[in-house]
């Protein structure tokens, strides 16, 4: 047999076994015998042989094609942050397994959902959209399998993944205090005031409140510099904060990737890290352990979460029970070099 001609009827045959159980095993269903599951996967990798996905589709009306759709986000900020690079990493991980296929759609300012009928997308994964926005409305109206991640949607109908950013705000902030900080500079992420609509960044900022509030240190709206979520975000939010500083200041910034450019434009500015002021992190980006000085940052892991996003989403295509719509994973402090004691 030619490689490019085998068929699921051919494994079958050679395997001397059914065409249903050929199928089970590549979509990992049913039950097959360790034996027979063996022989067959070592003939899909004798034959190099790939499911057709086309006539897959027609049969099951199925598109095996799923989308992760970034409200408020161009693209452009999407390939500049290694956040969704992670985040893609573990839903594609997750849909492969399954023969799905993953696009991303960056969809700025526009509640166009369009694009999901005309590409007959089978679900989608929403990063980042809040219950009052025209953009939840209007994924709500589509009818069709869906997990909201990094939300906070309160209908508990909804299927979604977030990490415990609250506790997260809150471990982050305790942590520079207890390094002797009373003054704790809070580079938010968002250029506006901060409220319940940009959910991640409430939750942090709510536990930085929250700490503050334990340490008897009065909450000091000065302090919450607004700056995007970017590394140019960053970079220009060193010009803010430099009239801020004194022995008493550390900076914990809401992302890792905004820490990065803070902590470029402090060093242009002759403010070394963290001789003169320590900077925390959140997120735990691949490059947080790399840079000089590496990162302290409050660690989410961003691959599982993309699969456990995926996870959800699966069960609801293959209409298969779930027992918990809404997932809450953990976070962790990681402490490195660019936070140091305050000796003054």
């Amino acid at each position: 047999m030619k490689p490019k001609q085998v068929t699921i009827r051919d494994i079958a045959r050679e395997a001397n076994v059914s065409i249903a159980t050929v199928s089970n095993v590549i979509n990992n269903k049913g039950r097959v015998s360790e034996e027979t599951r063996a022989l067959i996967e070592e003939l899909i990798r004798k034959y190099n042989y790939t499911p057709n996905l086309a006539a897959r589709s027609l049969k099951n009306k199925n598109s095996h094609l799923i989308s992760v759709v970034v409200p408020y986000l161009t693209k452009g900020q999407f390939e500049d942050n290694p956040f969704f690079w992670q985040v893609m990493s573990g839903i594609e991980t997750g849909a492969s397994s399954k023969n799905f296929h993953v696009m991303l759609s960056a969809m700025s300012n526009s509640p166009d959902m369009s694009f999901i009928k005309e590409r007959q997308l089978d679900g989608i994964v929403v990063v980042g959209v809040h219950e009052s926005s025209e953009h939840y409305r209007a994924i709500l109206e589509l009818d069709i399998p869906c997990v909201f991640m990094d939300s906070f949607i309160s209908a508990p109908e909804v299927y979604q993944v977030n990490s415990d950013d609250r506790w997260g705000g809150y471990l982050g902030t305790r942590y520079l205090i207890s390094l002797g900080y009373d003054r704790i500079i809070l580079v938010s992420g968002v250029e506006r005031d901060i409220d319940e609509r940009f959910g991640v960044i409430y939750q942090r900022w709510s536990g930085y409140k929250q700490a503050l509030e334990e340490a008897n240190i009065p909450y000091q709206p000065e302090l919450v510099i607004k700056a995007g979520n970017t590394m140019l975000g960053g970079y220009h939010a060193a010009q803010k904060v430099v009239s801020l500083l004194d022995k008493k200041t550390a900076i914990f910034v809401l992302s890792d990737i905004a820490a990065m450019g803070l902590i470029r434009g402090l060093n242009e500015l002759g403010i070394s890290v963290p001789r003169d002021v320590s900077v925390m992190g959140y997120d735990d980006i691949f490059y947080a352990d790399f840079m000089v000085p590496s990162l302290t940052t409050i660690r989410q892991d961003i691959f599982n979460k993309g699969k456990q996003a995926v996870k959800l989403l699966l069960a609801q295509i293959e209409n298969r029970d779930i027992e918990e719509k809404s997932l809450l994973l953990p976070v962790e402090l990681k402490i490195r070099e660019s936070t140091t004691k305050n000796l003054v």
